[in-house]
């Protein structure tokens, strides 16, 4: 068994892992820190940081914290926390912001997934499931982590100048996008932006829709598709909503723009990459305001979601 497995490559068990592992971590987010299962023996240090394991008979969530399995848990999941075995877990042990440690005679019966963290086996043959594999994603692991210590972090971020930087970036970023797009599907790009400005509630009505249900598609492909397909769909449906907010980010922006450019320049100073450049700037700004933009971004997607399900509108659509 190769013990990190490749990640550039399709691999069916390990996209399904992945999707799994996204699922469990919004399920963790909402429920914070708990044991799922009857007749668990868990226990946390005094200092609250670290949840200690001796008996778990079904899978354990954490959010925020380490983990420690003394002796025996069915699959445990942490998010913000390392996650460290000493004796058996039968399925998964996964990670978003930390790190794995396999102790020498531990036992991990499942996959081994690590987002933002690294995976450490102690001794020279570690005992694993060859028919499972090892994920490791090495990126993100102090934000992860901030994120899982103070989740309100993520409504009002500090305005530091990383923050700055990263806002001045993701400006070059859109612009390059927006303008590149406008210029390959100028018609495409147009007539997206003027259904939103003349139906934006049915736009956004449909998009909220559609966000629904392709969210219930996810979970319900994820649970119950067999083999492959339960990893292959949701990554495709994910891709295509990747896509949608690309599309939909860039209608949106070029509309803001041109709004703001009838309203704010002269006639005479007026272009179609100054309007590019207005939109992206406000709507970036708009995503960094504190709180308003998880509000705003939901918007976003919304309106993604929208523009594509009224790609092939017709008469009504129309400007006049």
């Amino acid at each position: 068994m190769d013990p990190i497995a490749d990640i550039n490559g399709f691999n069916s068990k390990r996209e399904t892992a992945l999707v799994r592992l996204v699922l469990v971590a919004a399920l963790t987010t909402l429920l914070g820190v708990c044991a799922l299962g009857q007749g668990a023996a868990i226990s946390t240090t005094e200092d609250g940081q670290t949840l200690i394991i001796d008996d778990a008979g079904s899978e354990v969530l954490a959010f925020g914290k380490n983990v420690i399995v003394k002796k025996h848990a069915q699959g445990v999941f942490a998010f913000g926390g390392d996650i460290i075995v000493e004796g058996t877990v039968d399925a998964d042990v996964a990670t978003i912001g930390g790190s794995v440690t396999q102790r020498e005679g531990a036992l991990i019966g499942g996959d081994v997934i690590v987002i933002g963290g690294t995976f450490n086996a102690e001794g020279k043959q570690p005992l694993r499931n060859p028919e499972k594999q090892t994920v490791v994603f090495g990126v993100f692991e102090e934000e992860f982590r901030s994120f899982a210590q103070n989740p309100s972090s993520i409504f009002s971020p500090a305005l530091t100048w990383s923050f700055v930087a990263q806002r001045v970036l993701s400006i070059l970023f859109w612009f390059v996008i927006t303008f590149t797009l406008t210029t390959i599907s100028p018609g495409g790009v147009s007539r997206a932006a003027a259904r939103f400005q003349l139906g934006s509630a049915k736009v956004l009505g449909l998009g909220i829709a559609g966000l629904l249900g392709t969210g219930a598609a996810i979970l319900l492909s994820a649970a119950y598709l067999p083999g492959y397909l339960a990893g292959l769909v949701p990554l495709m449906i994910i891709f295509l909503l990747f896509l949608a907010f690309i599309f939909g980010r860039v209608a949106l922006q070029v509309s803001f723009g041109k709004f703001l450019q009838k309203h704010l320049i002269p006639d005479n100073m007026q272009s179609e990459t100054l309007a590019i450049l207005l939109g992206v700037v406000g709507w970036t700004l708009i995503l960094s305001v504190p709180y308003l933009w998880t509000l705003a971004l939901i918007v976003v997607f919304a309106a993604s979601v929208g523009l594509v399900f009224t790609a092939r509108s017709g008469n009504p659509w129309q400007t006049p």
